[in-house]
């Protein structure tokens, strides 16, 4: 557990410009298998968020993933990307 203390005046605020770059990450998480498992639903969807808000590279990585799952895989993706948006 964290003992310590923030100083708030020095503090960062997380930008909405770091937001692509997290949902990129969690694409090469998941598509490299860092788990310990390669789960391309689960890339495709991070790739197409990190896509969706504004992160060019991450077209082309969804297009790489996209290779190599089938249509039903990708519908499920694509849904998955979908349930995420309306929730956040």
């Amino acid at each position: 557990m964290f003992q310590g203390s923030i100083d708030l005046d020095l503090a960062i605020p997380v930008t909405a410009t770091a937001i692509p770059d997290v949902l990129f990450e969690r694409g090469l998480y998941w598509s490299s298998g860092r788990s310990g498992v390669v789960n391309l639903i689960a890339a495709h969807k991070w790739f197409n968020l990190a896509a969706l808000k504004g992160r060019n590279d991450a077209v082309q990585m969804r297009r790489e993933v996209a290779e190599l799952m089938s249509n039903v895989e990708i519908a499920a993706a694509q849904r998955e990307a979908r349930d995420w948006m309306k929730a956040h």
